[in-house]
């Protein structure tokens, strides 16, 4: 059994600023989406060139915090916000929801599309393969952190890992789950999936698919918030409901890019 090694969130105290280990790990989330992105754009026919790589990658961080903030304090934490508001401006501290910050990203991805005059799904199927490395590094940040803990397992499983700012039960570490599934190996699936020509539409069909189906299993390992706790059925959480609409809006997506066209004769 292993014990949580309480790890001091500050990574750097500078007197008056200090800095986060949480905020360390965004940061190379958007420095790997950066490389990344200009990987992508140096093979042929990609149609991007370095200056949109770094513009897209900035938009999007845009959205990954605002998104990221605003919808962990709306489907999270809504009622300590209006007891504090100042709550929204505290990143640092955690409390980021993963479908807020994809919602904000679309949003990102909505307005530098409309900005370079490219389609939608041109921009999305370009970005997605880069954004499960960030999503790795956040976790990371929560594991730092003592956060986002998992339900009691069995005192038998190997990893087990005792908390001891939550108690002294064996429990998952579900933020390493959701660090190697929604990252380090939806990453992997969605890099080498990329790496040929796809239907417009597919690469984020498969990443919405991909994190749908891993975040809904990972929610199966991880302790409910407890302010929210389980939906339904003693097991239903916000995370997997969060999910569902993600795993079906990908198979659509799939469908419609790979459905055959249709063709008339004259």
């Amino acid at each position: 059994m292993l014990i949580h090694p309480n790890i001091d969130p500050v990574a750097l105290d500078l007197g008056p600023m200090k800095i986060h280990w949480y905020g360390l790990m965004y940061i190379f989330g958007f420095l790997s989406a950066w490389l990344l992105g200009r990987i992508r754009a140096n093979r042929a026919d990609s149609g991007w060139d370095k200056q949109q790589v770094g513009d897209l990658v900035f938009y999007s961080a845009l959205g990954v915090v605002l998104g990221g903030r605003i919808g962990y304090i709306f489907f999270y934490a809504f009622a300590d916000f209006i007891n504090s508001p100042l709550m929204l401006l505290k990143v640092w501290e955690g409390g980021m929801s993963f479908h807020g910050g994809l919602l904000g990203v679309a949003l990102s991805m909505y307005l530098f599309a409309r900005r370079y005059q490219k389609r939608f799904f041109d921009v999305a199927d370009f970005i997605v393969p880069l954004v499960p490395l960030g999503y790795f590094a956040g976790r990371m940040g929560n594991f730092i952190n003592g956060e986002l803990w998992g339900r009691v397992a069995d005192s038998g499983l190997p990893w087990a890992m005792i908390f001891p700012h939550v108690d002294q039960m064996p429990r998952h570490p579900s933020m390493l789950y959701q660090g190697l599934l929604e990252g380090l190996l939806l990453f992997v699936i969605l890099w080498i999936y990329s790496a040929k020509p796809r239907p417009t539409m597919a690469v984020s069909a498969a990443f919405l698919i991909g994190m749908g189906i891993f975040r809904s299993i990972n929610e199966s390992f991880r302790q409910p918030d407890a302010h929210i706790g389980f939906l339904a059925f003693d097991w239903l959480t916000m995370g997997q409901l969060l999910s569902f609409p993600m795993i079906i809006g990908g198979a659509i997506l799939m469908w419609l890019a790979y459905k055959p066209k249709l063709t008339f004769k004259q």
